[in-house]
Formats: C-alpha cells, structure tokens, sequence
C-alpha cells in the first residue's frame, strides 16, 4: 500500500484520521512535527492537525527557541548538518578522525591502473614534439592516433560531424557543445604541418 502524498502546492493529505488536538473532530490532513529535536536514526516524528490547528501551530512555532547564539549562528549555517560522517567512513570507529587512503583496498587495481593510463598518455604526449598540448587535447577529442594523415583527419572529422549535428539527430540539439568541440579541434589541428 503507498502512502498518500502531500499536494505539492499547500501541503494537504488527504487522510480520514481525525486532528491529533484533543477534543478536535476535524480531519487531520495537515503534518506537522511533534518536537523540535530530530532523532540521528529514522526520520523526525509527526502529529497530523487540521488546517485551523496546523495554522495555529505555525503561527507560535519557533525552531529557534531555547538555543543559544552561537547554537543559532551555528544552524544557520549554509553547511549545517553536513558536518557529520556518515558511519561507513568512520575509521575504526572513531567519529574524530578521517579515513585514511591506506585502509581503502582496489582489488581491481582501478584508481592505479587510471593514474598509470593517464601518465603514460602524457608521457606519449611530451614525446611527440610535432603538437603542443593543446593540439593533442584535439586530436582526443576527435578520436585519432598520433599517426594519423590528413585523410584520417577530414575523414573523422566529418563522421563526428554527422554524427552530432541537429539535422542528423531529428533537431535534437543536445549535442551541440560536442559538435562545437568537434569543430574547433578539426580548425586547429588542420592548420598543423602534420596534416598539409
């Protein structure tokens, strides 16, 4: 059975439970929390009023009550409440202290072997003196190897042409930015000696 939802424009859910104020008979279809204090594990707990109690309720309601200053500064905070780890990081145990790099296991050696792929492709990158860094971010960015001729450059260019312009993909201009990419690469990259 799914939980009735809220209207999203002024709260109501339609409920057939009676207003949780005593002697009310009215429907409570209006949420409002039982205290203030939130508990760390399950959400807050709820009373259901009706919309003469629940405006009530609204109009003397003051989160702030019985806090001190810096508690107030402290929740106002643009980054409060993320402050606390969540328990699977905690060291040891421990809620003082991160985790540490070295208790983490990659069995599938994944975080090396991405460091390594990236470091041998800069390697190949600094041993090819016929691009600068930015000619070889273009010619990633259109797919080619460093061996490639002038042919293979007006041959992927105008495949990834094909591939992202709106009028191959039924007016879908989603890929524009990758088409705009596509394009200033091919205009650098023509210009190179390597592919006159």
């Amino acid at each position: 059975m799914t939980s009735p939802r809220p209207n999203r424009f002024h709260g109501r859910v339609p409920r057939e439970a009676q207003c949780d104020m005593p002697g009310c008979d009215a429907r409570g279809e209006f949420r409002a929390p039982a205290s203030r204090h939130r508990s760390p594990d399950g959400p807050p707990p709820y009373r259901w009023l009706c919309l003469d109690h629940v405006r009530e309720f609204n109009a003397g309601y003051n989160y702030f009550e019985g806090m001190s200053a810096d508690q107030i500064f402290a929740a106002q905070s643009p980054t409060s409440g993320w402050e606390t780890e969540s328990r699977a990081f905690r060291a040891a145990g421990s809620a003082d202290l991160p985790p540490r790099w070295a208790d983490f296991k990659d069995p599938m050696d994944a975080l090396g072997a991405r460091f390594r792929q990236r470091m041998d492709q800069a390697r190949r990158e600094a041993n090819d003196p016929r691009f600068t860094a930015e000619e070889h971010r273009a010619m990633q960015v259109l797919g080619l190897e460093a061996g490639a001729d002038r042919s293979a450059l007006r041959r992927r260019y105008s495949d990834l042409v094909r591939k992202y312009h709106p009028d191959r993909n039924g007016g879908d201009r989603s890929y524009e930015t990758r088409l705009g990419e596509v394009v200033a690469a091919y205009q650098l990259l023509r210009k190179n000696g390597v592919f006159a």
